[in-house]
C-alpha cells in the first residue's frame, strides 16, 4: 500500500506541472479560439532568460547572492515575457483579429519558430541550469500511518505546491473578476466583444502576458529539475493530452487533465510497463488522449460546440 501511495503521489505532483504548462494552452484558446503551438518556445524563452540573466546580472551588478540573483532574474525574465506579448499583439494579432481559426493557428506556429530563433540568438544554446534554492534531497512522511513510511521528493513536492498555487489564483482570477468575464466574452465572438466596448487588444495582451508568467514559472520548474536545453520546447508539448484530456476551454479541465495524466503515467509504468515491454509512461497520455478524441472531443469539462446551419 505504501508503494503504492508513493507512486500516485509522485503522479500527482508530475500532474501539477503538466497542469501548470497546459493552463497556458487554455487562456490562449479561451481568448483567441485558436490552438497556441508557441506555448513550448515561450517556456523555453522564458527558461533561458531565468538561467542566464541569474548568472550576468551579479557579474554585471558585482554581488554573489543566489537569492537576489535569482529575484531580479525572475522580475527581468517577467518584464521580457511581457513585453514578447506586447510585441506579439502589436505585430501579428492586431492583423489578424476576425480572421478564421486556421490562420491564427498558422500565426501560432511562426511565433513558435521566431521565438526558438530568438532564444538561441539572444541566450545561446547551450545547457544551462537554474538554482532557485529547492530542496534536492527525498523525504520520508507519515511514518505514524505507514510502516517505514512514504519516500517523496521534495524537489517535486515544492513544485506541485508552488504550481498549485499559481494554478488556483488563476482560476480564481479569469472567474470572479471583470478580465476574466470580459476574457469569455472575447473568445466567444470577436465581433460582438468589440461592439459592446471591450478592448480586444488589450485582452489579448493581458492573456498573453498571465500565459508568459505561466511559462516563466514552469520553465524554472522544468529547468531546476531538467536543466534547461532547446529541446524543453518540445517536451512542454507533453502537456498537449491534459488539454485534451480536461477541455480547450476549462480552467478546472485543465488541472484535472494534467493530475489524471501525471497518476496514470506512473501507474501505467509501474504496473504496466513490464507486460508491454517498459516506455508506457512516454506514450500513456497520447493513446488516452486518443482514447477522448474519438469518444468525448470536446473533454472532461469543455464545451460541446454545435454549429447550427
Amino acid at each position: 500500500m505504501g508503494f503504492f501511495l508513493e507512486t500516485v503521489f509522485g503522479g500527482l505532483m508530475s500532474g501539477m506541472l503538466y497542469a501548470l504548462i497546459g493552463l497556458g494552452f487554455v487562456l490562449i484558446f479561451k481568448a483567441s479560439g485558436v490552438f497556441n503551438f508557441a506555448q513550448g518556445a515561450m517556456v523555453l524563452v522564458a527558461a533561458l532568460a531565468m538561467a542566464r540573466f541569474s548568472e550576468w546580472i551579479p557579474r554585471w551588478l558585482g554581488f554573489e547572492s543566489m537569492l537576489l540573483a535569482n529575484i531580479l532574474a525572475f522580475i527581468v525574465s517577467a518584464i521580457l515575457m511581457f513585453l514578447l506579448a506586447v510585441a506579439i499583439e502589436r505585430f501579428v494579432l492586431r492583423h489578424l483579429v476576425n480572421q478564421e481559426a486556421t490562420t491564427l493557428l498558422m500565426a501560432t506556429l511562426g511565433i513558435s519558430y521566431f521565438l526558438d530563433g530568438l532564444g538561441q540568438i539572444a541566450f545561446g544554446s547551450s545547457v544551462y541550469s537554474i538554482n532557485v534554492g529547492m530542496p534536492k534531497d527525498p523525504a520520508m512522511i507519515l511514518e505514524s500511518l505507514f510502516e517505514g513510511g512514504l519516500l517523496i521528493n521534495l524537489e517535486d513536492l515544492t513544485a506541485a505546491v508552488i504550481a498549485a498555487l499559481l494554478v488556483a489564483a488563476l482560476a480564481l482570477f479569469f472567474q470572479f473578476t471583470a478580465t476574466g468575464r470580459a476574457l469569455r466574452a472575447v473568445a466567444d465572438d470577436h465581433q460582438a466583444a468589440q461592439s459592446i466596448g471591450i478592448p480586444l487588444n488589450r485582452i489579448w495582451v493581458i492573456v498573453w502576458s498571465v500565459a508568459g508568467l505561466v511559462a516563466l514559472v514552469a520553465g524554472i520548474i522544468w529547468g531546476s529539475k531538467f536543466g534547461v536545453q532547446f529541446t524543453l520546447s518540445t517536451a512542454a508539448l507533453r502537456a498537449l493530452p491534459v488539454v485534451i484530456l480536461g477541455g480547450l476551454t476549462s480552467v478546472p479541465g485543465a488541472i484535472i487533465g494534467g493530475l489524471i495524466i501525471g497518476v496514470g503515467e506512473k501507474l501505467s509504468e509501474v504496473y504496466l510497463g513490464s507486460l508491454v515491454g517498459g516506455g508506457i509512461e512516454i506514450w500513456f497520455a497520447y493513446v488516452l488522449a486518443l482514447v477522448f478524441l474519438l469518444f468525448r472531443p470536446q473533454g472532461l469539462f469543455g464545451e460541446k460546440i454545435i454549429d447550427r446551419v
